[in-house]
């Protein structure tokens, strides 16, 4: 007979499936705890259940698996680069009244566009500056390119060039805003990486599906925001490697004293704790969450390592890309890991240059001709390489590249060699990934100041991104949360194949 005690023991004392289940639990947490908080997942698994996220699947047939985007952090001379303007040596000196362009300042497109982040700074200039370079028509397209651009001058073929791009923003936020699409004053939303991530998921299991390699956006200018997924989920962000240090993933390695065998036993330990647990609680979402994040981890410590590791490509494509030479191998090395990562199935590698804890390396105020000689030598050979690569490996095809920067440089001179920030009208370009080659689309006027013919706000940009990897960004709507009209952007139509 149970005598009262005993009754009590037997109510409090869990059952054996239980203690294993909180076990399980127990150890889960200890596992996942310090990973999974650090990151946001924990805390959004806690949370009210989101949305149902898309199905992983494109909307319509795709055009590009991945995308490549290449990001110059500051503001690349768009009049020394893809849009060279020849009347800025004609009227060199001059004041904008003293030339044909006398109202240009004035004009109602100007005062629409422009807003003053901080009142009195990046007032527009008068005095026209020259070009600081030279430049030629390049392949059998004909295409005018700077001669700081030789290598990538000579992939111009493959190249789509879109020379009529603008935004709002005249300070850096424009970095934030290039990758959202929203003002920074605005607040932060979802970039275009995230959006990527949030529609299509994994090409592979192994791999993180948005990376982000070089060093990004400083916090003065929207910071890792510039690679966030806000509201779409931390699981959506981008993942930020340090390519060429002994832990490339912050928080992933097991330690130096753990021997992988050993993990791998740690790990299958683990996965039979997690079986038991989820006895007991089948339908946790915070448990499948913290699994699945946990596995995901587990196995990129294995894999981040073997893709980074560029020791195994032969000599000649080391050289290719400039890993032979100091100038070019920093950025070499990313573009090398950027092609190596979409090869391994990562939908989306973004790529930074220029990042200087500041504005950007590419902010050149003042001596803009050594600023931009140096900047362009760093970066012209790996971005022609990549290029190459991709397109003698078949890649190329399936792979979408994308070369941007926040805003353009002023057509007048700030100081007595520089040139400053300029949203009004600058250039992008993009290749491969149903891309047609050797095209310029769009222009600005005779001095490079407004974008004059066949628009495009960055969200055009996104919108066409999206659009080759077979999503329409209306399909991606999140339930209460309203988008502008402005958000979605429209494909460039006129440079796909």
């Amino acid at each position: 007979m149970y005598s009262r005690r005993s009754e009590l023991r037997c109510k409090c004392q869990p059952s054996r499936r239980t203690f294993l289940s909180d076990l399980g639990m127990g150890f889960t947490g200890l596992a996942l705890g310090a990973m999974l908080q650090r990151d946001g997942i924990a805390r959004a698994a806690a949370a009210e259940a989101p949305w149902v996220p898309p199905s992983g699947l494109a909307h319509f047939a795709p055009k590009a698996k991945s995308v490549i985007w290449l990001f110059m952090l500051g503001g690349t001379s768009h009049l020394e680069s893809f849009d060279p303007k020849p009347a800025l040596n004609q009227y060199a000196g001059k004041k904008f009244h003293e030339t044909p362009y006398a109202g240009v300042l004035d004009s109602p497109l100007l005062k629409k566009n422009l807003r003053e982040v901080i009142e009195g700074l990046h007032k527009p200039h008068s005095v026209l500056y020259p070009m600081q370079v030279g430049f030629r028509k390049r392949g059998q397209s004909g295409i005018e390119v700077s001669d700081w651009w030789p290598n990538v001058g000579d992939c111009i073929d493959d190249i789509a060039v879109v020379r009529s791009m603008w935004t709002t923003d005249n300070n850096h936020g424009a970095q934030l805003q290039f990758h959202t699409g929203r003002h920074a004053l605005e607040g932060y939303f979802p970039t275009i990486g995230s959006w990527v991530h949030y529609g299509l998921g994994t090409l592979n299991q192994n791999l993180p599906q948005f990376i982000v390699l070089g060093r990004p956006i400083a916090d003065c200018c929207g910071g890792s925001f510039g690679h966030d997924s806000n509201y779409l989920g931390p699981e959506h962000a981008g993942v930020t490697l340090e390519v060429g240090q002994p832990e490339p993933l912050a928080f992933a390695s097991p330690g130096p004293d753990v021997y992988q065998q050993e993990q791998r036993q740690q790990f299958a330990l683990l996965q039979r704790l997690n079986r038991m647990a989820a006895v007991e609680y089948p339908n946790d979402p915070v448990l499948r969450a913290r699994i699945k994040a946990y596995e995901l981890a587990f196995r990129m410590q294995i894999s981040v390592p073997r893709v980074l590791d560029i020791a195994d490509e032969p000599p000649n494509v080391r050289e290719l890309y400039g890993m032979d030479r100091d100038v070019t191998r920093p950025f070499a090395q990313l573009c090398l890991t950027a092609r190596r990562l979409v090869e391994g199935g990562v939908r989306f590698v973004q790529v930074y240059h220029g990042g200087d804890g500041g504005a950007g390396a590419w902010d050149a105020h003042g001596g803009l001709k050594a600023n931009h000689t140096k900047l362009c030598q760093q970066v012209d050979q790996p971005i022609a390489a990549l290029l190459k690569d991709l397109k003698q490996r078949g890649l190329l095809d399936e792979t979408l590249v994308v070369w941007a920067t926040e805003f353009g440089r002023t057509p007048a001179a700030q100081g007595s060699d520089g040139r400053d920030h300029h949203p009004f009208g600058f250039c992008i370009w993009m290749a491969g990934g149903g891309v047609r080659g050797g095209t310029v689309h769009g222009a600005t006027d005779e001095i490079g100041f407004h974008a004059i013919q066949d628009r495009h706000y960055v969200t055009d940009l996104h919108a066409t991104v999206l659009h080759q990897l077979g999503l329409d960004p209306r399909k991606l709507e999140i339930p209460g949360r309203k988008r502008l009209e402005i958000d979605f952007g429209r494909p460039i139509h006129a440079v796909l194949a």
